[in-house]
């Protein structure tokens, strides 16, 4: 039992042509499956997945399968020993480590290695999470072992509320800990980080740390990344949803995309990573602690530097699947003209592709200072529209009235989407 990551570290530590990872990731039970990585260290993308599922479908029943008895070597714990190791290169060698942290491991994997990863680094041992820190592939206690679920993070939230010494972070992990999920302070009670809020901060820190290289998102992601880029001199690449694809941005430095997931140590991990996500996030917190800020303060500090980008995902989880092919359809014979009363100025069907994009299926509505992408779900059975409103911000005293305009607009547009697509 050892996290996604690890695999994809080991494949290339070891010089393996492939790697398989058995888990359900982020998922109900019952949707247990594999990950299928091949010998550059990422997941496999067209046509590998076809060419497997061809092999599966010709197998007329699994006592037809030769299973060796001899052949196989067992790993010992060496491999996840030269994983710590690489972690060290994540972190700043003179960075201030106090951040104090509540962490569940979502009764998945990630405990013992996050737990070693933060001790070799030197951080405050974090508070466990105890009804979810040891593996149960039931995942018992949420109804989907999601961060980003509600209800997912009560007894984090809980647990942080509980502590002697307030915590400075609470970060969680999705079962298979390639997904790292932060929350943080907010008055008097705790907050749940959007995914594109801690990726543009752990891009903020790592362009003050010096980083060079790509700076890599998915299409569905915030393009606040875009801007941080610009403004250090540095390439950045847009690419479509998931890590197979961001993984092969080509010199990435850094990737992430707004489903919690963050390539920080290409080099080492050439996928989303939870583990060396949880140490850069909390390298950052302790940052600031020292400086007496937080990471809502960075957050401030980029809103008033590049406008205040704010997104909302509207998600729809099906019983029968024909109902997000007829969403689909819906949209393309009766596209919307506007959305909150703004005109939508142009329209991509990515089904045909783009110059930098492969053909998928997916809708792209461009508007005056808002984006909108509609796509089926790649693992689960929803129809997923990401949305972004970008609202210009003068000053910290701006904040407040930018927020409530983009909080207004994000409302209106759900409104509006869900009923041009009939859902």
């Amino acid at each position: 039992p050892l996290p996604t990551p690890v695999l994809a570290f080991a494949i290339r530590h070891l010089g393996a042509v492939a790697g398989v990872e058995v888990t359900a990731s982020h998922n109900p039970p019952r949707d247990n499956g594999y990950k299928v990585y091949l010998g550059d260290g990422s997941q496999i993308v067209p046509p590998a997945d076809i060419d497997i599922a061809a092999e599966i479908a010709a197998v007329p029943s699994l006592t037809t399968v030769r299973r060796p008895t001899e052949g196989w070597e067992t790993l010992d714990d060496s491999v996840l020993d030269a994983y710590l190791a690489r972690t060290d290169a994540v972190l700043s060698g003179d960075s201030p480590r106090t951040a104090r942290t509540v962490y569940t491991a979502m009764h998945g994997v990630g405990k013992d290695v996050l737990l070693a990863a933060f001790g070799r680094a030197g951080f405050p041992e974090p508070v466990l999470v105890a009804e979810q820190a040891e593996p149960d592939p039931e995942f018992p206690t949420v109804a989907f072992p999601n961060p980003e679920e509600p209800g997912a993070m009560d007894l984090a939230f809980a647990t942080a509320r509980a502590c002697e010494t307030a915590p400075d972070l609470i970060i969680a992990n999705d079962p298979d800990a390639d997904r790292c999920a932060v929350a943080v302070p907010d008055g008097t009670d705790w907050r749940m980080l959007r995914g594109d809020e801690v990726g543009a901060l752990l891009a903020a820190h790592l362009v003050r740390r010096g980083a060079t290289g790509t700076f890599a998102e998915s299409i569905v992601s915030s393009s606040l990344l875009g801007r941080i880029a610009e403004k250090a001199g540095l390439p950045h690449v847009e690419t479509l949803t998931g890590f197979k694809w961001i993984a092969r941005a080509e010199g990435l430095r850094y990737g992430y995309e707004e489903a919690l997931g963050y390539c920080v140590d290409p080099d080492g991990v050439r996928d989303k990573d939870g583990i060396t996500a949880a140490l850069l996030i909390t390298e950052l917190a302790s940052q600031l602690k020292e400086e007496g800020r937080t990471l809502l303060d960075l957050l401030d500090d980029l809103a008033v530097e590049h406008g205040l980008h704010a997104t909302d995902q509207l998600s729809v989880r099906v019983e029968d699947l024909s109902l997000i092919a007829a969403a689909m359809r819906r949209l393309r014979e009766q596209p919307p003209t506007e959305l909150a009363g703004l005109p939508i100025t142009r329209t991509d069907d990515l089904t045909k592709g783009t110059a930098g994009l492969p053909p998928t299926d997916g809708l792209r509505y461009t508007l005056d200072g808002a984006r909108v992408i509609v796509r089926p779900s790649g693992t689960e059975p929803k129809l997923k529209c990401y949305l972004e409103v970008v609202v210009p911000v003068g000053s910290h005293q701006d904040l407040p009235a930018a927020r409530a305009r983009a909080t207004d607009v994000l409302e209106s547009i759900k409104r509006d989407l869900s009923a041009a697509a009939g859902i």
